[in-house]
């Protein structure tokens, strides 16, 4: 059948798809760099219609106004075919009838799926908004002029557009039945007050309410506490009633206000979720932290001052409110959950994982989340025991470092050297323009084959803190420390022999390191040529 092979064209067409997608993206995607700019163009022809319309009021209509007015119908009206379009995938539906019909081995029923594609579209029609869109549309044909008070259905467009006016049709939403609770109270007070008020006034004395709709104004206007006073009850019935509905109207504000202020609570903490996710998005090689405990706060901060760009992701509210006050790019979950690091960017722009949590166990199940979700990503991971270092290789961590063991070996080299041990620590802790920098042994370079001794740091206002090599000819020194196929050999003796791949780890400035590293690179250049 004809309709059948076009439902199969159009779901195999690569082309079809892409032009679908990109007019999601324009319409419905708030995340598309284009739906913004698109929102603020509907927003403007919106504003500008109402104004043509309420020009038209007091003044002749020229032909630019109507050509405008023109325009922006045809805009409208695309717009509203664009999103019927991309409401439902009519394709997907005859094809879902047809193979369900081949697998049966029964007759294809195609007024049954072309009902279903029916039904689908007419559900879209009938939803608030399409029927905004809809009336914003009609009245401006000559058919329907008669439709012409309906024109004003084009401001509510903006509630499309608005994110504010969203999220206050959501808080809506969400608690939708608390607010109809109240509103069936409501009700209950407008109907007994106005009935009541009715009755003892409308024969009473200098009474003013003539009828039941003025009980019902009233009765309005008492429960909402504004109290125009052009009405009011002259027998003492109807003042005790008014009293009655005055305390009744506080309380309804009252759980109103409470209402509507723990939906804002709510959807105030999903704002900021999402602006966390939304901000990672635009973020380019950057680094997820796991944990913001003491090791994560003192890598957030050289991150920070570093102007590197890093998300903190920790399940502990003390901790989020922490990162909060600095201002960081938080999110308040559990990072072990693929989800989690999914949304986070795991695999879009993420550039490294650090799992600095204080517990060993946690640590090892963001390793494997982290590994499995990406096969290449640069892991590094603390180990607090170091029984768990190997799991936590296994799990797939690049790296691990022991933080304490690592103190410990800085402590029992310096025990004896109070004024180095204090410069190291305001070298950890930022106090001083001192940074620590790895410099590589080049194959072909000055520093390859030569010992320790023979490298004047002095000279050069660099300090040597030790150097990382996986030469198994470096096993004979002490103070090592194994670091995943390699070993960080702390402090080594002057009679150490460079190797080709090595990497020094030094203290210095900035400018000290980049001239010797500088050095290095030249004498490998000059011994290649």
């Amino acid at each position: 059948m004809m309709i059948v092979k076009f439902a199969y064209f159009l779901k195999t067409s690569s082309r079809y798809q892409r032009t679908k997608l990109f007019f999601y993206n324009v319409l419905e995607n708030p995340n598309s760099q284009y739906n913004g700019y698109v929102a603020f163009f509907i927003i403007s022809m919106v504003l500008l219609s109402v104004f043509f319309l309420i020009h038209e009021i007091d003044h002749q209509i020229n032909e630019l106004s109507k050509a405008l007015e023109q325009g922006i119908l045809v805009v409208f009206t695309i717009e509203y075919l664009l999103r019927f379009w991309l409401a439902s995938d009519s394709h997907e539906i005859i094809v879902a009838q047809y193979e369900k019909a081949q697998y049966l081995n029964i007759r294809f029923p195609i007024w049954r799926a072309l009902s279903q594609v029916i039904r689908a579209k007419l559900r879209y029609m009938v939803t608030p908004m399409a029927i905004i869109d809809l009336l914003a549309i009609l009245p401006s044909y000559e058919t329907f002029r008669f439709l012409r008070v309906f024109m004003v259905f084009r401001l509510l467009k903006l509630f499309r557009h608005f994110h504010s006016i969203k999220v206050f049709i959501n808080i809506l939403s969400n608690k939708r039945f608390e607010l109809y609770t109240l509103g069936i109270f409501l009700g209950f007070l407008i109907f007994i007050g106005s009935t009541v008020i009715y009755l003892f006034e409308s024969h009473a004395e200098g009474g003013q309410i003539k009828n039941l709709f003025d009980g019902f104004y009233w009765s309005i206007v008492t429960l909402s506490t504004v109290g125009y006073g052009d009405i009011v009850p002259h027998s003492t019935s109807g003042r005790l009633v008014a009293i009655v509905l005055i305390f009744s109207g506080i309380m309804i504000l009252s759980f109103f206000t409470s209402i509507m202020v723990s939906g804002f609570s709510e959807e105030i903490y999903h704002l900021r979720e999402n602006r966390a996710y939304t901000e990672i998005k635009r973020y380019d090689n950057f680094v997820i932290l796991c944990g913001f405990g003491r090791v994560g706060q003192h890598i957030a901060k050289q991150l920070s001052k570093d102007k590197l760009q890093f998300v903190v992701i920790d399940a502990q509210p003390e901790n989020i409110l922490k990162a909060k006050e600095l201002e960081y790019t938080v999110i308040h979950a559990d990072a072990s959950k693929n989800g989690v690091l999914t949304s986070a960017g795991i695999n879009n722009g993420a550039s490294s994982v650090l799992c600095t949590t204080d517990d060993d166990v946690i640590n090892v199940y963001v390793t494997l989340t982290a590994r499995h979700l990406n096969s290449t990503i640069n892991i590094i991971s603390r180990a607090n025991n170091v029984d768990n270092v190997k799991k936590l290789y296994q799990a797939g961590a690049s790296n691990v470092i022991r933080p304490f063991e690592i103190a410990g070996m800085v402590v029992a080299e310096y025990v004896g050297q109070p004024v180095a041990f204090e410069a190291i620590l305001g070298i950890i802790h930022a106090k001083s323009d001192i940074v620590m920098e790895t410099l590589e042994v080049y194959l072909g370079s000055c520093l390859e084959c030569i010992e320790i001794s023979e490298i004047d740091f002095l000279q050069r206002k660099l300090i040597l803190l030790g150097v990382i090599s996986s030469n198994p000819d470096h096993r004979i020194h002490k103070n090592s420390y194994e670091i995943k196929n390699q070993h960080f050999y702390f402090n080594p003796p002057d009679h150490f022999v460079l190797r080709a791949n090595d990497l020094l780890v030094v203290l210095g400035r900035t400018m000290s390191i980049d001239h010797f590293r500088q050095q290095i690179e030249k004498s490998r250049t000059v011994k290649t040529k």
